[in-house]
């Protein structure tokens, strides 16, 4: 985040380079991590003795206070800055979510508290990277589940109109309808359970080459299509990986023009007193030589 003091002295100097320190991020991990288990163990409070339950409950609180601290020191720093990084608006949304009320009416959001889990995915600097590559790849994504959305499609109508017109009732419920059609056809993509929950039957009702229809739509969807949403998630990865990589040789690059700077400049100096140095013995040879020359 661009900081608030633009590297300035100020008031909040201070509380800025605690807040984005390494103890402090450490110290928030390992209260997001803590806040977790604690939530997971929470699932089983109807097994576990009342005074547990209460301490938990206890600690998670404390957890929330402390996050909603750190929202609050993070905004007296940056103050709108601080809304222009959409991590900070997760991380705005999600602690705002865990104070609201524990009333039947808010007993939904209260739900979303084990959102503050996934604050993880920011605070540690590989999660985040990984997460920025996958949303970079949405858009490429978005494309992809319209090509298998238009393949699913076509595969549908033609199972619907080869294998619907059947008196068995597992294949009519496979294949009777194209929705019906269009979901037996994801769970074969998935290939759960797809030779003898949805292949097999068919066989047996009379279609000894559906095997064939079904290999080609496996081939298509799940071999080529569904390759391409890792082949996408690899691009981006690696995408982001050049981008850090750039980062850090124009900061490297930087460090070394300010070097180079700092050294010319050390050699002006050294030039400049190594001139001064010779003024100053030229002038006390001068004095010595004018000395002798009275005596």
């Amino acid at each position: 985040m661009a900081r608030a003091t633009l590297d300035l002295e100020t008031h909040t100097s201070r509380l800025e380079a605690a807040i984005e320190s390494i103890w402090f991020r450490n110290l928030i991990t390992a209260l997001i991590i803590l806040n977790a288990a604690v939530l997971g163990i929470l699932t089983y409070q109807e097994d576990l003795p009342p005074t547990l339950v209460v301490s938990l409950n206890g600690i998670d609180r404390a957890i929330t206070y402390i996050f909603a601290v750190e929202i609050f020191l993070k905004l007296v720093v940056y103050r709108l800055l601080f809304f222009r990084s959409g991590w900070n608006w997760f991380d705005f949304i999600v602690v705002g979510i865990s104070l609201a009320p524990g009333s039947e009416a808010f007993s939904v959001l209260r739900a979303l508290r084990v959102l503050r889990v996934l604050r993880l995915l920011h605070v540690v600097p590989m999660m985040k990277r990984i997460t920025e590559a996958l949303l970079k790849a949405l858009p490429g994504m978005g494309a992809i589940v319209a090509v298998l959305a238009l393949l699913t499609y076509v595969y549908a109508v033609m199972a619907t109109n080869m294998y619907g017109n059947t008196d068995n009732e597992e294949v009519l419920q496979l294949f009777g309808d194209l929705p019906s059609s269009a979901f037996s056809l994801f769970q074969v993509m998935t290939m759960d359970g797809w030779r003898f929950e949805v292949v097999q039957k068919v066989i047996d009702d009379g279609h000894p080459w559906a095997w064939l229809f079904f290999i080609t739509f496996i081939f298509i969807a799940s071999f080529a299509v569904l390759n391409l949403f890792i082949a996408l998630v690899v691009e981006a990865l690696a995408a982001e990986q050049r981008a850090a990589t750039d980062e850090l040789l124009e900061d490297i690059e930087e460090d070394v023009e300010h070097a180079e700077e700092e050294r010319d400049e050390i050699l002006k100096l050294l030039t400049s007193l190594r001139e001064e140095m010779a003024s100053l013995r030229a002038a006390v040879d001068q004095r010595e030589s004018g000395g002798k020359t009275s005596e």
